[in-house]
């Protein structure tokens, strides 16, 4: 059999003819590997081999994608409705963070009306029947298959045999086949593993959840065609000294982006959380100075956030600025701008700032909430039932920000009156000025 040696590139996946010192692609250097490939042995029975000719448009049947629903309402909602028949999901996160956990579990949900083959290339049998007897969820039933194993070819040929409505591999980095040359988790081997699966998945109708692990800067591990190759990306995130996760869709062809569905930790598994607000809201003494809550927008739902934060007087010649949750840039310009706009002596003055229930906030519409919990532990001045929505500028003019309405709405329902924004104030300025003039907001 004839076989073709190429340079791949280890960062980005570029390929080459011969050995490059520097990547043309991604800039770094000594990054290329030598890969030896193979026609792939892998044949499929259901990949047609004739001349393909073109469709018109009009000519192409369309039907509304068939949805398997996976037993929890937070996957189903990030994931657009349900799992797509067919189609290929990528489930990234860091290494610890609970992946296989949450995996095991919708398999187990699945298996009581589908064909579910969990392939495993890291764990034993034994380990995964020890995690699911810990879940509290050791029964047996005949639609739940797992095995061990880690060959492309044959993990390839045991889902075209047994044809499972679902199958789970776990991981797609610890994949490997004999055709090519280089370890499991190397940019040819993680190709090669996708694509073969995808092709199967698109040939026999069978959904596909591949586990992919992610680098330390939080990238998905592999080539970035990886992420391209795939139908859903979605990323499982949280503090591991925290119970919260998070479970993101980065993208998805067959449903909205930037969804979230949110899940605690426990020694039982995974639990979905019906109640955002108990998640992000501090239970402790609501007269503390430096708390004050806001409302983000994570796809199409608002939660309720409380921001927190302590200044202390510091000795260092360079204060501190710490966050939690928080860019720590963000930070910094907001801090500039309490200094020059609002006449704050922060220059003296640690400040650490911290977002409760280990939620990550970008949304720009915190920019309020931060300087006023800031402002608020600095003059001792309690304002934990206020909200605060809108985003701040260099010169403390307060800006409007989307979905103003629907955040005002979720205040509503949980009983907040006190909801401080653009509308009734233009700039901070004028804000703090007012908040000043009194020692607290019941």
């Amino acid at each position: 059999m004839k076989s073709k040696i190429s340079w791949v590139c280890q960062e980005c996946g570029y390929e080459s003819p011969k050995y490059l010192g520097r990547c043309p692609e991604c800039g770094e250097w000594n990054t290329l590997t030598e890969v030896k490939t193979q026609k792939s042995k892998v044949k499929s029975e259901f990949v047609s081999e004739k001349e393909i000719q073109p469709k018109k448009l009009s000519e192409i049947a369309f039907s509304e994608k068939d949805r398997i629903l996976t037993g929890y309402s937070e996957v189903d909602n990030v994931l657009g409705g349900g799992i797509v028949k067919g189609s290929v999901t990528l489930l990234a996160g860091d290494p610890g963070i609970g992946k296989s956990t949450l995996l095991l579990q919708i398999s187990l949900n699945l298996s009581e009306k589908f064909k579910v083959l969990y392939v495993s290339g890291e764990e034993s049998e034994e380990q995964i029947k020890m995690r699911s007897k810990r879940i509290g969820n050791s029964k047996a039933d005949n639609n739940f298959l797992i095995t061990s194993l880690n060959d492309t070819n044959q993990a390839f040929e045991m889902i075209e045999k047994i044809r499972p409505s679902i199958a789970m591999i776990d991981s797609i980095q610890a994949m490997e086949s004999e055709n090519l040359t280089g370890l499991s988790g190397s940019v040819g081997q993680v190709r090669y593993a996708a694509s073969s699966f995808i092709r199967l998945a698109k040939s026999l109708g069978i959904s596909i959840i591949l586990v992919g692990h992610v680098t330390k800067e939080g990238m998905v591990a592999g080539p970035m065609v990886l992420s391209h190759m795939v139908d859903t990306v979605l990323f499982f995130e949280g503090e591991k000294l925290t119970q919260t996760r998070i479970l993101r869709s980065l993208k998805n062809r067959f449903g909205p982006l930037d969804e979230v569905g949110l899940f605690t930790m426990s020694e039982s598994g995974l639990s979905e959380v019906k109640d955002p607000e108990q998640l992000f809201l501090s239970q402790k003494n609501q007269n503390t100075p430096g708390s004050v809550l806001t409302v983000t927008i994570e796809g199409t739902r608002a939660f309720i956030v409380e921001i927190q934060a302590l200044t202390v007087f510091s000795r260092l010649p360079m204060p501190r600025r710490v966050a939690n949750g928080i860019d720590s840039r963000r930070i910094e310009l907001l801090l500039a701008v309490l200094q020059k706009q609002c006449r704050l002596p922060l220059d003296l003055m640690d400040v650490f700032v911290n977002v409760a229930g280990g939620l990550r906030l970008s949304d720009t519409s915190s920019d309020l909430a931060i300087c006023l919990a800031i402002f608020s532990s600095f003059k001792n001045i309690p304002l934990f039932k206020t909200i605060a929505i809108s985003e701040v500028g260099l010169l403390g003019e307060l800006r409007s920000t989307p979905f103003f309405e629907k955040r005002v709405k979720e205040a509503t329902r949980l009983g907040f009156k006190r909801i401080l924004s653009s509308k009734e104030f233009k700039t901070l300025p004028s804000l703090i000025s007012e908040l000043g003039k009194i020692k607290s907001i019941d």
